[in-house]
């Protein structure tokens, strides 16, 4: 029997928590020792070379949008060789893992969508730390005393395997057709992870709303709710047909395509109507101190020529370019979908106002409840 995508599970009922009662009704604890330790200093590098042997992350794998080559890249600038540990979750786990390890903490750094950097904020778990090259960003793609800085963004497409679907959907309400029922990847934007929400965000737009009136995109995702599948979302569903149709930021669908191109399975990636720029961040740990030099490079080295570059090559619009502050080699776009296809794409100019607990709050009774 097929599970419905949206059954409460105990990691549902967790994130239910979190939207309902909020992140700032979690449990305060005092802090921890270690964050009485001065992150205003300038780094040391020889210290940093040390801490970098094993560079511990949280949602932060080589395969997403290319922080391995960003990671390469920091190690051969500053000298030093280093292996990257990472364990995956979605933003809000990275958060409150860094607040569960506080007294004992791990990861130096992770990958968070932008709606959770102001939670990042209001639970203290990034540090006082404005990086250098911050300033090129401005108020609401950094945090409001630095820990964590915008990198790039993605844009909510579809990826089709058209091995297996001829008759491939060109718009969100396309997906609705009866010949499309379960073969369409589960949606929850509850809370956990920014890629969901950004795709909630973008079907209120397609249909008449935005990013704060998010009752047109409840009343197609309630209807879509009946052609999801709960399997997997991996390149493997894809390839067997398994999850024929599945959605996830632009970046993530070029590298599939890639991978699958080269054993034979033809894809094709649409960006609908009412998709929008949806800004990754990196932030780093507060409680970490005993890596806070080699993470005060990181941070900084985001913002980087070498880094942002890294990360366009992957398929991801570095936030630089995005800000008309860096221009690209030909090479580094040379796996882009065409720019006609993002003539439609919207920006919202203020992240600092999308509250990702009312948008989650939002998603469990409209459309988990509704």
């Amino acid at each position: 029997m097929k599970t419905n995508p949206f059954t409460i599970s105990r990691r549902n009922l967790l994130k239910l928590g979190i939207a309902t009662a909020g992140v700032s009704m979690l449990p305060k604890i005092a802090f921890a020792k270690s964050v009485m330790a001065d992150w205003s200093k300038p780094f040391d590098i020889e210290s940093a070379r040390l801490e970098a042997a094993t560079y511990t992350t949280y949602g932060m794998p080589d395969s997403w949008a290319n922080y391995g080559e960003v990671l390469s890249l920091m190690a051969k600038k500053y000298g030093y060789s280093y292996e990257h540990v990472d364990t995956d979750m979605g933003s809000m786990e990275e958060i409150l893992k860094y607040d569960a390890e506080k007294n004992n903490p791990v990861a130096i750094s992770s990958d968070i969508g932008i709606l959770f950097g102001p939670v990042a904020d209001e639970r203290k778990v990034v540090p006082p730390y404005m990086p250098p090259s911050a300033s090129k960003l401005p108020n609401g793609l950094k945090g409001k005393e630095g820990g964590w800085v915008a990198t790039f963004t993605g844009v909510p497409a579809m990826i089709v395997n058209t091995d297996v679907i001829k008759n491939v959907p060109e718009s969100w309400e396309d997906l609705l057709k009866p010949e499309f029922k379960g073969k369409v990847g589960a949606i929850d934007a509850s809370g956990m992870g920014g890629t969901d929400m950004a795709i909630f965000i973008s079907w209120a737009y397609a249909f008449g709303g935005s990013e704060t009136d998010l009752a047109p995109g409840a009343e197609f995702a309630r209807k879509l709710v009946k052609q999801m599948s709960s399997a997997p979302k991996t390149t493997q569903t894809l390839e067997r047909g398994e999850l024929p149709i599945q959605l996830k930021y632009d970046f993530n669908c070029i590298a599939q395509a890639n991978a699958l191109k080269a054993k034979g399975v033809n894809t094709r990636i649409i960006i609908p109507q009412g998709a929008i720029y949806a800004p990754s961040a990196t932030m780093i740990n507060r409680y970490n101190t005993d890596k806070m030099n080699i993470a005060k490079i990181f941070l900084d080295f985001v913002l980087s020529d070498e880094a942002q570059i890294a990360f366009a090559k992957f398929g991801a619009r570095p936030i630089r370019w995005v800000l008309g502050d860096l221009d690209l080699p030909a090479d580094a776009r040379k796996d882009w979908l065409p720019d006609e296809q993002y003539a439609h794409v919207r920006q919202i100019k203020d992240w600092s106002k999308v509250d990702v607990k009312q948008v989650a709050q939002f998603w469990v009774d409209e459309v988990v409840g509704g």
